[in-house]
C-alpha cells in the first residue's frame, strides 16, 4: 500500500508542475496584433492616436480622408483580444460603446469580418481604412507602426 501511495503523489506532484508550466508557457506566448492601413493613412503613430482613432474620437485623417474601422469580429481571438488590449472592453462592452455612439449620430460602426482575408481586402480597398489583424503578408495594405513597433 504504501508503495501504490508514493506512485501516487509522485504522478500528482508531476500534474502539478506540468499544468505549471504550460500556464507560464501560455503567458509569455500571448500573440502580438499588427495595425494595418489602406496606403492613404499615417505609417506611424503612437498608442494615443491609435486609441483615438479606434474609439471613434478621431473621425478624419490629417488629409481630410474618413477614417474607417476594420476590425475582427468579437467572438473571434484577434477580436477578443482587440477589445480586450486596444479598447480595454469586453465584448459585449465594445458593442455597446459603438452602438451607444451611432445612435448618437457621432461614428459610423466599424466593420466587423470573420476572416484576416475579409478584413485585408476591405483595407485595401477602402481609403482612410484602419484595422487590427494578429499578422499580416498583404502587399496591398500596409502595417502601420505604433510607438516604433510593428506589433503592439
Amino acid at each position: 500500500m504504501g508503495n501504490l501511495m508514493r506512485r501516487f503523489a509522485t504522478h500528482f506532484l508531476l500534474s502539478i508542475i506540468l499544468v505549471g508550466l504550460c500556464a507560464f508557457t501560455a503567458i509569455g506566448q500571448e500573440d502580438k496584433l499588427v495595425v494595418v492601413g489602406n496606403n492613404s493613412v499615417p505609417s506611424e503613430m503612437d498608442m494615443n492616436m491609435l486609441t483615438s482613432v479606434l474609439k471613434g474620437e478621431q473621425l478624419r485623417w490629417k488629409d481630410g480622408s474618413r477614417v474607417s474601422i476594420a476590425l475582427m469580429k468579437t467572438n473571434t481571438p484577434v477580436g477578443f483580444s482587440t477589445c480586450e488590449r486596444l479598447y480595454n472592453m469586453t465584448a459585449n462592452e465594445l458593442n455597446k460603446y459603438f452602438l451607444a455612439l451611432v445612435f448618437q449620430g457621432k461614428v459610423k460602426a466599424p466593420t466587423f469580418f470573420n476572416s484576416a482575408a475579409e478584413l485585408e481586402a476591405y483595407v485595401s480597398q477602402t481609403p482612410g481604412a484602419i484595422g487590427v489583424l494578429q499578422n499580416t503578408n498583404a502587399e496591398s495594405i500596409k502595417v502601420i507602426r505604433i510607438d516604433g513597433k510593428e506589433k503592439i
